[in-house]
């Protein structure tokens, strides 16, 4: 029996959304190698000095929990 557990994580970047979901990413897949998917669930900047000073990526990433359910 397989079970995916979710983690909800956020991402970010001085560059752009697309750079902040790649760091979300890479940093996932380096913790769980198990991940199956992930569905960006908002996208927000952090403004400063009237200029976006920060993208930031929410994310729900699901991966295969491993663990024997039975023993």
């Amino acid at each position: 029996m397989a079970i995916v557990k979710v983690k909800e994580i956020i991402g970010t970047s001085p560059n752009s959304f697309e750079e902040a979901l790649k760091n979300a990413i890479d940093h996932i897949i380096a913790q769980k190698q198990n991940v199956t998917g992930a569905k960006v669930v908002g996208q927000t900047v952090e403004i400063k000095n009237g200029k976006i000073a920060e993208y930031k990526v929410n994310l729900k990433v699901a991966y295969r929990w491993e663990k024997e359910l039975h023993k």
